[in-house]
């Protein structure tokens, strides 16, 4: 991979050099060599003004593919530049769910000029996919798709898909439909190949065919291709017709924004729909200051706590020294549980049923990594902080406290990690929602209520 992005770096190198020689014959002959998304990546680190013209320079379909692959900052330049049949050409190239991804990141006034150059047909499979609710499986769909009749024989459906399939997202597998466009089974290129010439469909196709609704999540379409490998997978109406598929390049979209997406929710921020370098400053700071505020609030239990136990801390001094310790332990050990059980949700290994099974296994956990813990810890603050700092007010009672407090915190910590997300799944919250500083917090205020009951009741103060 290393040894990939040093060679496109040195071709955007040599390209940007061709560009400021204006050699754009050797320009052209280059890039009709490379792979529309490497070209992708080069043009983005190339000067704008220079964009329009290297564009034009690829030819009909490598253009289309590379326009696809570029920011959407990139592609409104572009369009800007266009004149009505440059955009036609590129939009007349572009598959369905292409043509929806660049309606929906445009701006209204260029999505009225793509709308314009669309032919009909084009436009009308557009404003269908447009109007299924975001994240939805509908709404990530194509319906360009290869659709068979079971009557067909085996070299019929093969004159059919080369007939036809040169538009298509994929032709290696093909769905068969009746004459009311209901999904009956589906069928693979392979078999088709390998079946007699006279092998109707129907005999060779499969008729137990999985399929997803339109109004799906995608994040669970993508879930169900991944366990069962598939490449594509169809999407259907609520009269069980076959209205598209989901292809595995826009599952593969789907799984990166997603992943993005509880990545920031786990660091307590809002997520955003674009890359780091591309939001502005004000936009990032839109998106982590609320959680910044609502943790900072939260904080305040934390002191309450501390403050209601104010006499307790001047009588035995020595327990302030640990509460960071403590509350960091409770904190870690609950944010092991918490991503544990957040990833398991997300890549359905566990659902809100297994809650008691969940809960009995981070309990066993939390008293083996409790107990591991606290042992390491009471040695530690005999020989560390009592003999070799010569803290005198860490007696073995005092000792006794903190390890004990130790043991229960991680325990809580465990318990609270795995609950939350769980419990934000059952309410359809996303469990991400229920990451390490929400989490945290409620740790440190459960760990200072558990030490100084503790300490009240070992050392009766």
């Amino acid at each position: 991979m290393a040894d990939r992005d040093r060679i496109i770096v040195t071709l955007g190198e040599t390209l940007a050099a061709l560009v400021e020689a204006k050699k754009y014959t050797t320009l052209r002959d280059i890039l009709v060599t490379m792979n529309a998304t490497d070209i992708a990546v080069i043009f983005e680190d190339l000067p704008e003004t220079k964009l329009p013209l290297l564009f034009r320079l690829l030819p009909k379909e490598l253009a289309a593919e590379t326009f696809v692959e570029m920011e959407p900052e990139a592609q409104e330049l572009l369009i800007q530049g266009f004149s009505d049949n440059e955009l036609k050409e590129v939009v007349d190239e572009l598959y369905v769910d292409d043509a929806v991804d660049l309606v929906e990141e445009m701006p209204a006034n260029v999505v009225k000029r793509i709308l314009k150059q669309a032919d009909p047909e084009m436009r009308k499979m557009i404003n269908e996919i447009l109007k299924y609710p975001e994240d939805s499986a509908g709404s990530i769909m194509t319906t360009e798709y290869v659709s068979l009749r079971p009557i067909m024989t085996a070299e019929e459906a093969i004159k059919r898909i080369r007939r036809t399939g040169v538009d298509k997202e994929t032709i290696y597998t093909c769905y068969v439909t009746d004459n009311n466009r209901k999904l009956v089974g589906m069928v693979t290129l392979r078999t088709l190949l390998l079946a007699e010439e006279d092998d109707r469909v129907e005999d060779i196709m499969e008729d137990n065919v999985i399929s997803v609704s339109t109004l799906e999540d995608q994040e669970s379409v993508v879930q169900m291709m991944a366990k069962y490998d598939w490449a594509a997978i169809p999407v259907v109406d609520q009269e069980t017709r076959l209205v598209g598929i989901v292809t595995i390049d826009d599952a593969i979209d789907v799984l990166q924004e997603e992943t993005t997406e509880d990545f920031e929710l786990l660091a307590g921020m809002t997520p955003s729909d674009k890359p780091y370098l591309r939001t502005g400053v004000f936009e990032t700071w839109k998106s982590r200051v609320p959680w910044l505020l609502i943790l900072m609030l939260s904080a305040t239990l934390t002191s309450m706590v501390l403050t209601g136990f104010e006499s307790s801390l001047a009588a035995c001094s020595a327990l302030i020294a640990f509460i960071p310790m403590l509350t960091g332990t409770g904190g870690n050990s609950g944010t092991q549980s918490s991503v544990a059980v957040i990833r398991a949700l997300s890549l359905g290994e566990v659902e809100f049923t297994d809650t008691v099974r969940v809960i009995w296994k981070e309990i066993r956990v939390g008293v083996l990594c409790g107990v591991t813990l606290a042992a390491c810890n009471f040695v530690k603050l005999l020989v560390v902080d009592r003999m070799l700092l010569g803290n005198e007010g860490v007696t073995p009672l005092v000792a006794g406290v903190i390890c004990l407090t130790m043991v229960l915190t991680v325990l809580c910590a465990k318990t609270v990690g795995c609950v939350l997300p769980l419990l934000a799944e059952k309410i359809h919250l996303d469990p991400a929602v229920m990451a390490s500083p929400f989490i945290s917090t409620v740790v440190d205020v459960t760990t200072l209520l558990l030490y100084f009951q503790v300490a009240k009741l070992m050392l009766g103060i």
